[in-house]
């Protein structure tokens, strides 16, 4: 049964531009299944940000979500539809408020004003949002400490390095995007403290908080240009955390022929892109598996709370590092072992990762 609080859940997710190229306004994708007979059936709809639904990176990992939900129950009808500017945020959520879906899920931390907006003027509609927290009771927030995943990422990539320099770069300078860049070079001083080694980080300065940026999460060739510019400076492992941009520096990692390579973030790499053989790792954020469970419980009939709400962490695997795939038989067992104790530390609260752009309860 449906909740007889009557009110509908909306998810948002924010970390980095999707742009649903696929669907216009109010249209559901190819998969995506109105039909049938019976009783009605409970409608998951999803407002991306702009950047696409095949950014292989947060978008393609909410609507994985999604699709996931389904799986699970075939009483869940799931479709997205495009933003292509962020003037699209209010209409787009708007017109799933008007379908009355009951669930309507935005994606990205970018779209936090405009779905509080609206959730505001409408009550009655249960919304939800990644990578951000509004404050409203109607509001589900779904949020990630990737600093702990970066943080492991960070040291692996100062005891991988030949050239003794890393870096990291980002999109746009918030939160979603910022707690990763922080975490990461955290790995790097703490690698450097432990090994008394002085690998330097390029690319963000965690205590001016200021850095390198595409100003872009779908143009690959703004990101391959900042990269560029990293290794130039004799960066030899990137981590892009730009979605869709960040393609741009696996792509050219991969076509350097082993000069350079990178950390991907978001959704495994070796399993989204066709650049695995550049990516050491990805610094995962477990956002279909946070999606899932909060359409699926919501078509239980289950009132998802706005305080906490959920936060991922290495403890509860919201956050984590992937398989490191073509880079196995090359990270030392050495080096594999501190970046898992890493973990367990973190885990325990041995290592305490702290980022201004943590998220908020």
């Amino acid at each position: 049964m449906r909740s007889v609080r009557g009110m509908r859940i909306a998810s948002i997710f924010a970390v980095g531009g999707l742009v649903l190229s696929a669907a216009a306004c109010g249209e559901a994708p190819e998969d995506d299944n109105n039909a049938g007979s019976g009783a009605k059936k409970f409608s998951a709809c999803m407002v991306t940000d702009v950047g696409g639904i095949d950014d292989k990176s947060f978008n393609a990992s909410a609507w994985k979500g999604l699709q996931e939900a389904k799986a699970a129950n075939d009483n869940i009808d799931i479709k997205y539809v495009a933003s292509k500017a962020e003037a699209d945020y209010e209409p787009n959520l708007t017109q799933y408020v008007n379908q009355k879906c009951d669930f309507i899920l935005a994606v990205g931390g970018l779209m936090s004003d405009a779905t509080k907006k609206i959730a505001a003027a409408n009550p009655n509609q249960e919304f939800g949002i990644v990578d951000a927290n509004p404050g409203l009771d109607n509001i589900y927030p779904m949020q990630f400490d990737t600093a702990q995943a970066a943080f492991q990422a960070g040291y692996l990539a100062a005891g991988l390095t030949k050239s003794g320099k890393v870096a990291t770069y980002g999109a746009l300078p918030i939160p979603p995007v910022t707690i990763f860049m922080d975490g990461f070079v955290d790995g790097v001083t703490y690698y450097n403290t432990t090994k008394k080694k002085s690998i330097q980080a390029l690319g963000w300065d965690k205590a001016t908080q200021k850095g390198s940026f595409t100003n872009d999460f779908a143009k690959q060739d703004e990101g391959k240009k900042v990269s560029d510019a990293l290794v130039a400076q004799g960066a030899d492992i990137i981590m892009p955390v730009a979605g869709g941009s960040g393609l741009g520096t696996t792509a050219a990692a991969k076509a350097s022929g082993g000069k350079y390579s990178t950390i991907w973030v978001d959704v495994d790499g070796c399993e989204s892109t066709p650049d695995c053989s550049a990516i050491i790792t990805t610094v995962v954020k477990n956002i279909p598996e946070a999606v899932k469970e909060a359409v699926v419980k919501a078509a239980a009939g289950d009132k998802l709370p706005a305080k906490p709400g959920f936060v991922g962490t290495l403890a509860n695997n919201g956050v984590s590092i992937a398989p490191y795939h073509d880079f196995d038989s090359k990270v030392p067992a050495e080096l594999k072992a501190e970046v898992d104790k890493i973990k367990a530390d973190i885990a325990a609260g041995t290592i305490t990762v702290t980022s201004k752009a943590q998220p908020t309860k």
